[in-house]
Parts: C-alpha cells; sequence; structure tokens
C-alpha cells in the first residue's frame, strides 16, 4: 500500500489547484490568469530546452514565474543565477541522503521545521533553529543543506505547495541563546551574502516575513550586516525581536503552531519525529532528484 505521506513527484496538477481567492490574489498581485499561466509555462519551457538543457518539471517552472510575477526575462534570469548558485556551492545541493550521520543528526535536532498547514495569509511558515547546533562538529554546508531540503520536501505535500508557490514562505527564526563560534560559522558576511543572495535571487519562492526572535543585543551587528545586502523590499518585511510575542505568531493559526510558541498542534518533538519519517521515505527522491 502506498503510504500517504511519500510523495512521488512535484510534477503533478497543483497549478490547477486555486481556490477562486487564490486566482484573484494571483491575477492582482503576479500577473497570473489560467491563459498566461499555460502559454508562459510553455514558452519557458521552450527556453529550456533551447538554451539551458536541463529537466525541470512544470511547477517548479511555474514557481519561478510566481516569484517573479510572470515577467518571462526575469524568470529567465532568476532559473539562470538558481542554477548557476548549484554550480557554485555543490556543498549545499549535493549528497543529500537523509540517513548521513551528519544530516541525521541535524534532522533531529530539529533545525528546520515546516508546519504542517500554511497560516492564515496562505504562507509555507518555516520555523528555523540555528543556535541548538555544535559548529565545531557541524558545516556551514550541512546547516544550508538540510534548510534546502526540509522546504523542497514540504513544497511536495498538496497541502502546503500550491498555496505557498502563491503567497510564499514566513520565517520565524528562534535566536535563542546563540555562541560566539555559531555567530563566527554563521554569521560572517561573506556567508550572509550569500545566504541574502540565495532568497532574493535565485531561490523559486517569495519572501514574504522574516521574524527573528529572543535575539540578544549582541546580534544586532550581524543582522544589520545581514539588512545591507537586502532589498529595501524585504529589509522591510524583516522584523526582530529580543523576546517571544505572540504578535510575532499572529497570522498562524494556534492548532498549528507548536506549544512551545504558544500553540496546540502538538510539541516540537513531535513536529521533528513528523518531518524526519517524510525526509526518510523521501530517501530515494533526495538522492536522485536534479532540481531541488
Amino acid at each position: 500500500m502506498k503510504n500517504e505521506h511519500k510523495y512521488n513527484s512535484v510534477e503533478y496538477d497543483i497549478q490547477h489547484e486555486l481556490t477562486s481567492t487564490d486566482k484573484e490574489y494571483a491575477a492582482t498581485h503576479l500577473n497570473e490568469t489560467d491563459e498566461t499561466r499555460e502559454t508562459t509555462i510553455a514558452e519557458i519551457r521552450r527556453w529550456i530546452n533551447d538554451e539551458m538543457h536541463i529537466q525541470i518539471d512544470d511547477f517548479l517552472i511555474l514557481r519561478f514565474l510566481r516569484v517573479c510575477k510572470f515577467n518571462l526575462e526575469k524568470t529567465k534570469t532568476r532559473i539562470q543565477n538558481y542554477y548557476k548558485l548549484r554550480s557554485d556551492l555543490p556543498e549545499w545541493f549535493t549528497n543529500t541522503d537523509p540517513f548521513q550521520p551528519e544530516l541525521q543528526e541535524l534532522i533531529n535536532m530539529g533545525l528546520y521545521l515546516p508546519l504542517r498547514k500554511p497560516d492564515n495569509q496562505g504562507r509555507l511558515v518555516l520555523i528555523v533553529r540555528t543556535t541548538l547546533h555544535n559548529p565545531r562538529i557541524h558545516k556551514e554546508s550541512d546547516i544550508f543543506k538540510i534548510g534546502v531540503m526540509m522546504v523542497e520536501l514540504a513544497m511536495k505535500n498538496r497541502a502546503i505547495a500550491t498555496s505557498a508557490s502563491v503567497y510564499g514562505l514566513s520565517f520565524i527564526n528562534d535566536a535563542i541563546n546563540p555562541t560566539i563560534h555559531q555567530i563566527f560559522q554563521l554569521g560572517r558576511p561573506s556567508v550572509l551574502k550569500k545566504i541574502a543572495h540565495t532568497w532574493q535571487n535565485c531561490y523559486p519562492m517569495r519572501f514574504q516575513l522574516i521574524n527573528v526572535i529572543n535575539a540578544p543585543m549582541f546580534l544586532d551587528i550581524p543582522i544589520k550586516i545581514f539588512k545591507s545586502f537586502l532589498s529595501e523590499k524585504i529589509n522591510k518585511r524583516l522584523h526582530v525581536y529580543s523576546h517571544m510575542m505572540q504578535s510575532c505568531f499572529k497570522d498562524i493559526p494556534v492548532d498549528i503552531l507548536p506549544v512551545e510558541y504558544g500553540g496546540t498542534g502538538g510539541t516540537i518533538q513531535e513536529l521533528i519525529e513528523y518531518w524526519k519519517t517524510l525526509i526518510e521515505e523521501n530517501r530515494e527522491w533526495f538522492i536522485s532528484n536534479k532540481n531541488n
């Protein structure tokens, strides 16, 4: 019997699952209609076949189009940036077997935890907890690799993918109790610049909200450096809080938010185990897939 949690491919007809509300939002904010969707996917497909010679499914093309609001030239540039990034930083995108011991450790910590359903704005919510690992043991590349793997796994979930591809991604970055070694590892200007470039210019996802919570004062410097690499639009979406407040989660239904953050959606450990099961069940997809 096919496991209900195991997704086969992102190449299903997700683009046709939009509600009337989704379609209205997409038309107003993304310049997307049923007609433009079909024609522009076909046009990008022809360009990819002629110019890039890569394997890419229609839903990934659609994700790029939505990020770029169906501007063909911007979409082409972003696709090129994405595959150049993969070439320039293979350590972020290769060796993605989740059963590798170094990745298992990070999965078990729950550094990146997507919530199981979108928030009230339709966005995928990703809880980021990159103050849990030991920089003397865990490599920077593996930290970012797991983040990419978790987002792509969430985008294989039909309950999340359609909505998130339209409305984007919301980050909750819990920066509680960082060590100086973690800051030196992940807060260096060169690393922060790569992160900003990846999300702003390469990745097929709209960056809608970044809430940094439990941030001590000494994070002000790396946060200011990070903001210097962000566009004015993204800067306005980044908010820093010295402690955890319920206003940080105002658009997240309580029934999907973990109890540790004031919700009723189970514990962090239960969420870790949920995604651990999924990522392990999708091992073959991670090993063989060339697009995620």
